[in-house]
């Protein structure tokens, strides 16, 4: 496997520092004044003022969107087209939508409003919260034992035509415990249509009607036990539930799933895993940036492209030898799909111009500005693209994506937890062993 010095990787390091301090501006600035995130959204939606949110996020956006000229739209007349669907609403979560769409015309990334209703607002949360005393400081009275979490079974959802399919199944969680699968169409919960966050909000157990083939006939029914998802802690246990050695042709290939990057402790988790852990004595490495959210610290790519000494332990009484690596040294492939964001499709970038590894997958997102939230008065969060991003000086990702080297596609619906994708990159690290 061909690779640069550590050099090679710097201009992509100063574009990932640039990230991380605009990250940490938005967190200086993030909800300044927040309802009640105790309250269910019923109660949240009691004296609602549409007509006030809307203005405030359309003024937001023209004061701080970072093209003057709004990306070739008339953001004048989305004011006047929208204005009036907004004040037809009947509460935030429909308000939302209506604001979302208008948003989506900017046809920019790091651009949408964040309510409480939805798991991603926690989600957020969980990544701003660790790194800004002053977040943690405005949000005391919402959350006073300093926890951040929702109630739920750790899924993905996507909405196609109408109908909602499981997109994303977090390892070790309640969903993949009670069997739920990557494809599968959630038909009901507790008898109820499925909401994210209302669906889970009570009870031991819920009942989730499922299909998980074309055929309308054959429906499931799974009976699954939701938890407190604590926001700070739910993507990192994920990727822990995710490590797995794969044992075929003679070989070992490690994989692990990173559903977020937006920390050092998770490089961390990889590192120690592959250096010291499970993954020691694997032959190759599969990464798998899908889904989940971006960010990335400043060391990810040396650890696959730096150079640096081992250390032998030998204990000749016992008979023992031990080697450990400084960096990874063997085979890499990593794995992205369309829902590869921001800082992973960075990393996706690099690991093809610098030839650090093959890239498997789908396309990925093109969502590669740097964004700043803002707070509303409502309590919701306002995310706008406040910062355009090149790569090395020129090459703008935003809205272009990095290809993988070799494309695999896939179908969601009614996927039945097939993963082409993954299976791709185990045969692709078999290769690269081969040679």
């Amino acid at each position: 496997m061909l690779r640069k010095p550590t050099k090679a990787i710097l201009k992509v390091s100063r574009w990932a520092i640039a990230l991380s301090l605009l990250a940490l501006l938005t967190t200086l600035t993030l909800f300044n004044s927040l309802d009640s995130i105790a309250n269910s959204s019923k109660g949240a939606a009691q004296g609602f003022d549409s007509s006030a949110l809307f203005d405030q996020v359309w003024q937001t956006i023209n004061d701080n969107f970072y093209d003057p000229k709004f990306n070739g739209v008339n953001w004048q007349a989305l004011r006047k087209q929208y204005q009036p669907q907004v004040q037809q609403t009947r509460d935030r979560e429909q308000a939302a939508a209506v604001i979302n769409t208008m948003l989506a015309e900017l046809n920019t990334s790091h651009t949408r409003l964040y309510i409480s209703e939805e798991p991603a607002y926690y989600q957020i949360l969980g990544i701003f919260w660790p790194i800004s005393p002053d977040i943690q400081a405005q949000l005391k009275s919402f959350f006073p034992n300093g926890k951040i979490s929702y109630r739920g079974i750790g899924i993905f959802t996507q909405v196609i035509d109408r109908q909602t399919f499981v997109s994303g199944v977090l390892d070790g969680s309640p969903a993949e415990r009670a069997g739920l699968k990557v494809g599968d169409r959630i038909l009901s919960v507790g008898d109820r249509p499925f909401h994210p966050i209302q669906s889970f909000a009570k009870g031991s157990t819920v009942e989730m009607v499922i299909q998980r083939t074309a055929d309308s006939d054959r429906q499931q029914t799974l009976t699954v036990a939701p938890t407190e998802l604590d926001a700070l802690s739910m993507f990192l246990n994920a990727q822990k539930a995710s490590v797995e050695v794969i044992q075929t042709q003679n070989r070992k290939l490690g994989y692990m799933h990173v559903w977020s990057y937006a920390g050092e402790q998770y490089q961390q988790l990889l590192e120690e895993e592959l250096l010291y852990g499970r993954l020691k004595d694997v032959d190759a490495f599969i990464l798998d940036l899908r889904g989940g959210w971006g960010g990335a610290p400043l060391t990810v790519l040396n650890f696959f492209t730096g150079r640096g000494p081992s250390v032998t332990s030998i204990l000749p009484r016992r008979g023992i030898r031990n080697t450990t690596q400084s960096h990874w040294n063997k085979p890499v492939v990593m794995l992205v799909n369309e829902g590869s964001r921001s800082a992973k499709e960075i990393l996706a970038y690099a690991f093809k111009q610098y030839k650090i590894g093959p890239v498997v997958g789908a396309k990925t997102a093109g969502a590669v500005v740097a964004g700043r939230a803002f707070p509303m008065s409502d309590g919701s969060a306002l995310y706008v693209a406040v910062t355009d991003v090149l790569v090395d000086e020129t090459l703008r990702l935003e809205g272009q994506g990095v290809m993988p080297d070799i494309e695999v596609p896939t179908k969601l619906p009614y996927a039945a937890g097939g993963d082409p994708q993954k299976e791709q990159a185990i045969e692709t690290a078999l290769q690269l062993l081969q040679k």
